[in-house]
Formats: structure tokens, sequence, C-alpha cells
């Protein structure tokens, strides 16, 4: 006897039927509640940040300055070594992965 693989097995089937029908008869929520239920969410998060938190911490930075050895590169912002200069041109230089 031929076995077609593509058909759906019984079980299988009746389970489709269940979770459509289970889905059907489910109390599903309006539109209109769902509307009002984002508004409300929205007023909420207005006020905050956008990761709803509030830091009241200070950021220390250390910042050190640039080195006699070394060039911002005028296309990428880096700051990088002399022996990593490509061309300079207008004053400005221009590193070699930039340039490469």
């Amino acid at each position: 006897m031929a076995t077609d693989y593509d058909e759906l097995r019984s079980d299988v089937k009746e389970s489709q039927d269940n979770s459509l029908e289970q889905l059907q008869s489910a109390n599903a929520p309006d539109a209109r509640s769902v509307v009002l239920e984002l508004d409300e969410a929205d007023g909420l998060d207005s006020a905050g940040v956008p990761g709803g938190e509030f830091v009241a911490e200070e950021l220390v930075v250390q910042v050190i300055p640039q080195a006699d050895d070394e060039f911002t590169c005028y296309s990428c912002f880096l700051v990088r070594h002399r022996s990593q200069i490509a061309r300079q041109k207008d004053g400005h230089s221009y590193c070699t992965e930039c340039e490469g």
C-alpha cells in the first residue's frame, strides 16, 4: 500500500482544528481598548529617559592629552601613532586605514 507522506496525520489535523476553535472562541481585546492601553503607557514614559530610569550619578573620565608622536585622523577622527600617517593634505593628516 502506498503512503502519502505529504498528507497530515489525523492527530495533527485534530490538534490544529482544536487550536483554531480555541482562538476563535477566545476573548480578544477590541481595538479601542488596545489604543487606550497604549495611550496610558505612553503617558507614563514621557517624563523619563528612554530606559525609564533616572541616573543621578556623575561619570568621571580622565582625559589623556594627545602625545607628541600621535595625530588625529581627519577622516575617522581616531587618535593614531605618527607611523600610521598615509598622507597629509591642507594641514590635515589621514591614517593608513582610511586611505587603504
